[in-house]
């Protein structure tokens, strides 16, 4: 018969910090998808296209200060 919840989340929360941390990775890391074998060539291809656009100036760049002001106002800061 399964355990309640409420058991199995008092007994994660008697374990020591470390012993969370490493359930919670367990955990996330069964959750997560199976890692993609094409994900660094897809992403390389990204990087690479970004950089291409920078150099060919078929993009506009915004300042980081202009980026972060610009943040701060969307955030009510």
């Amino acid at each position: 018969m399964a355990r309640a919840i409420a058991d199995i989340e008092r007994d994660i929360r008697a374990l020591s910090p470390d012993e969370r941390r490493q359930l919670l990775r367990a955990l996330i890391s069964d959750l997560d998808a199976p890692p993609d074998k094409n994900v660094e060539k897809a992403w390389l291809a990204e990087v690479q296209r970004r950089y291409r656009d920078l150099v060919e100036g078929t993009v506009a760049t915004v300042p980081g200060h202009l980026v972060f002001k610009r943040l701060r106002s969307r955030l009510g800061g």
